[in-house]
């Protein structure tokens, strides 16, 4: 309850009320979009500090060694388990989009973390760009392992590199790098930035997200039961699976409910602009709706304050 009485939570709720009531309120694109390369920046540059000042060590190592772990085995276990119920390319554009990452959901679990003054590694920020292209590229040799003789193949050697060169996560390694450079000097001056502006900006996102969300919700009436389920059901399956492995590194609570966070969250920004040209033949309301209109807001009401909890009481 106490996570629905934050203000960014707040504002989310509220677009989502507003885009319901069918409002004329909007986030013009261009701020939406600058709106989101901020967040990238003051998060970027938020991990970079945070690891000038610890250095690298073990468990950082055993955490991103995590994070690929679960890039990997969430997308082969969606594609196995929607492949009986849609088409081929349906399951893999699916399968991608909830193997990898949602960075406004990571953002939004980060600003919990901080209220609730639980400790979390800045190498985090680097865990999320780890797990955004590996299902990507799964989704990629899926589908054409699908299409027929004769008939155009994506080319893997140009989705790698729309992946590794998509601004926004070039962008978020960019400030982990500049913010590793410069260090305590470099928050000192970039405290007013990336900190005092970060909450009301991701308050502002959130508000667009909100609107974003209701108006999917629609697309979602005739979706197949299964398809729902999924939906629901599959973040819980993947936090589960980040549980176990936070608790078989002996990973921090912090750390591990990061982990959960991005396990269960799916990409509806960068998976779906890449598929629209890898996977032409999938569906785009099918794994667009079922992420922004079901699976995402699930995580900013529900997800992140109970995965939070689940974390504190198993890794200690």
């Amino acid at each position: 309850m106490q996570n629905l009485l934050d203000p960014a939570i707040l504002f989310f709720i509220f677009g989502v009320l507003a885009g319901m009531a069918k409002s004329n309120l909007e986030i013009p694109p261009a701020i939406s979009r600058f709106l989101s390369l901020y967040l990238l920046m003051a998060l970027g540059l938020k991990g970079g500090f945070a690891l000038a000042h610890s250095g690298l060590n073990v468990q950082i190592g055993l955490s991103l060694g995590a994070a690929l772990i679960l890039a990997v085995i969430v997308p082969l276990l969606g594609y196995g388990v929607l492949r009986k119920f849609v088409s081929g390319f349906d399951a893999a554009a699916i399968a991608a989009t909830y193997g990898s990452v949602s960075a406004v959901t990571f953002l939004t679990a980060t600003q919990y973390l901080e209220n609730q003054n639980i400790p979390f590694g800045g190498h985090m920020a680097a865990a999320m760009a780890l797990m955004e292209s590996p299902a990507i590229i799964m989704a990629v040799v899926f589908a054409n392992g699908l299409r027929q003789p004769g008939k155009q193949h994506a080319s893997l050697g140009k989705i790698l590199h729309e992946s590794f060169t998509d601004g926004a996560q070039l962008l978020l390694l960019g400030a982990m790098a500049v913010g590793l450079i410069t260090g305590d000097a470099g928050k000192a001056a970039m405290q007013p930035f990336s900190v005092d502006l970060f909450k009301g900006m991701l308050s502002f996102f959130l508000l667009d997200m909100g609107l974003m969300a209701a108006r999917n919700m629609p697309q979602l009436k005739d979706k197949s039961a299964v398809l729902l389920a999924y939906a629901v059901g599959a973040p819980i399956v993947h936090a589960g699976l980040a549980l176990g492995l936070a608790w078989t590194l002996g990973l921090p609570a912090g750390e591990g409910a990061l982990l959960m966070v991005l396990a269960a969250s799916a990409s509806y920004i960068a998976v779906p602009a890449v598929l629209r040209y890898a996977l032409p033949e999938a569906n785009a309301s099918l794994y667009f709706g079922l992420s922004l209109g079901v699976t995402f807001p699930l995580n900013i009401l529900a997800g992140i304050p109970v995965y939070t909890s689940i974390a504190q009481v198993v890794l200690v």
